[in-house]
């Protein structure tokens, strides 16, 4: 399937499954939104739940199997896509809990990381990267290298040049603009929401 057939479709799942959706809400920074992506509900949904899967292997491949070791993602969201890329490709994963464990050994990262290995992050979605670079931290911190990070959707907040700043490449499949422009072309959301995300997104990175 074409990406932008691919990228039409996910758009419209994700509204039918609740995963994205348009109105006044307030995040948990505090900050007032013209939207709301909720992307743990997706394994809820497992048709929607395959479609988003194909997009993480298609940024795999973009990214190259051969350029990677093994999958990090980035607990929970991102765990939620990692683990089905993981089986599908035959890699190994290994996955970064938001806080370091308080008992046991304590650790922050999860799982069997060989030094010196190439890790690539996975992640649900990206605002300023700041999330993804704390798990970039943590596993060039065991010995892991880490050159890029895949998500579905990137809100345009400043990921992508924050990431860039620690030497992460950034793969998104799809960018909240272009969602809200296909979810507009299909009618499915009103043009005052189609203007208002664009708003949100000049106020947050103005150009």
């Amino acid at each position: 399937m074409p990406r932008r057939e691919a990228l039409s479709a996910i758009a419209v799942a994700l509204v039918e499954t609740g995963a994205l959706q348009f109105g006044r809400f307030t995040l948990s920074s505090g900050k007032p939104s013209s939207y709301y992506i909720d992307l743990r509900r997706i394994p809820s949904f497992p048709n929607t739940y395959k479609k988003v899967v194909r997009a993480y292997r298609l940024l795999a491949r973009e990214v190259g199997a051969e350029n990677f070791d093994v999958l990090a993602g980035i607990a929970t969201s991102g765990l939620t896509f990692s683990s089905p890329l993981a089986i599908s490709m035959a890699k190994p994963m290994v996955y970064v809990r938001q806080e370091v464990k308080s008992h046991g050994t304590k650790k922050r990262l999860e799982g069997v990381l060989p030094s010196g290995s190439t890790a690539l992050v996975v992640d649900d979605l990206v605002t300023t990267g700041a999330n993804i670079i704390e798990a970039v931290e943590s596993l060039r911190a065991e010995g892991s290298r880490v050159r890029d990070a895949i998500v579905l959707i990137d809100r345009l907040e400043g990921g992508l040049e924050n990431l860039e700043k620690v030497g992460v490449r950034l793969h998104r499949f799809s960018t909240v603009l272009e969602l809200s422009e296909v979810l507009y072309e299909k009618s499915i959301i009103k043009e005052a929401e189609l203007l208002a995300v664009n708003e949100q997104v000049r106020q947050a990175h103005p150009l």
